[in-house]
């Protein structure tokens, strides 16, 4: 967004791709293609459900994958098993195309129990890691809560956050793995190094507008009123 060769694309699942499947209509997951136009090369976020139509936009595009980074390690955003239904992802994606998935180390069993895809397919990293796609940089910001190695991507004044920030709301943390005091600590000091003017992009359209300013978010959202951890906990450790 801010210089010409940065290429983003927001995509909902059962709408602009997967659009025959009912399932990623109801879960509205957003996937996002993040690239360099100059090199051709992208890496997609979060690929599930339609794998194949994601590697058509791309083509459409004139880009290639080179990457995959992966939030978390749920079904709806990395394939698995999910309230009985089977969801296309990265395993299905890596037999069209290989490339690696990076993901934090602590998500990263998690990941390979879900997917069934191997070490060699992965690429473990720290909290503060950068990588580049083409001459790009995304720098990958730990951010457990949600999940232990849920993680954010911060790219040419983006913020791809998947499940740990919404425009309204945050992640659930009463599922198994997560934790609502690492989500208190993750929302209100790890993001809140991001820059109010960068534009906040959730992995799921739960509300009427698909991106907003961290500023207007912090304004807005109610997960930034609590003012300290034990308020932040009486309202979201039930």
């Amino acid at each position: 967004m801010s210089t010409d060769r940065f290429y983003f694309r927001q995509l909902r699942s059962g709408r602009d791709f997967a659009a025959d499947n009912e399932l990623a209509e109801q879960m509205a997951n957003f996937v996002y293609l993040i690239g360099d136009r100059e090199t051709g090369d992208a890496v997609a976020v979060d690929p599930a459900y339609g794998v194949a139509d994601l590697l058509d936009v791309l083509a459409n595009d004139e880009m290639r994958l080179s990457g995959v980074l992966a939030t978390h390690y749920h079904p709806d955003h990395v394939g698995g098993s999910m309230m009985g239904h089977s969801i296309e992802g990265i395993r299905e994606l890596l037999e069209l195309q290989g490339v690696k998935i990076h993901v934090q180390a602590t998500e990263a069993q998690l990941i390979k129990k879900v997917t069934d895809v191997s070490d060699t397919d992965l690429i473990i990293h720290s909290p503060g890691d950068r990588i580049m796609v083409g001459e790009i940089p995304i720098d990958l910001i730990h951010t457990p809560g949600h999940t232990p190695g849920s993680q954010c991507f911060l790219v040419e004044g983006t913020l791809v956050a998947g499940d740990t920030l919404f425009l309204e709301g945050c992640g659930r943390t009463d599922l198994p793995g997560s934790d609502p005091s690492a989500m208190f600590h993750s929302l209100h000091h790890t993001l809140s190094k991001v820059p109010d003017d960068t534009v906040l992009f959730p992995g799921h359209r739960y509300s009427f507008h698909s991106s907003a300013t961290m500023g207007m978010t912090r304004e807005l959202n109610y997960v930034f009123k609590p003012s300290s951890e034990q308020q932040w906990l009486t309202m979201f450790s039930q």
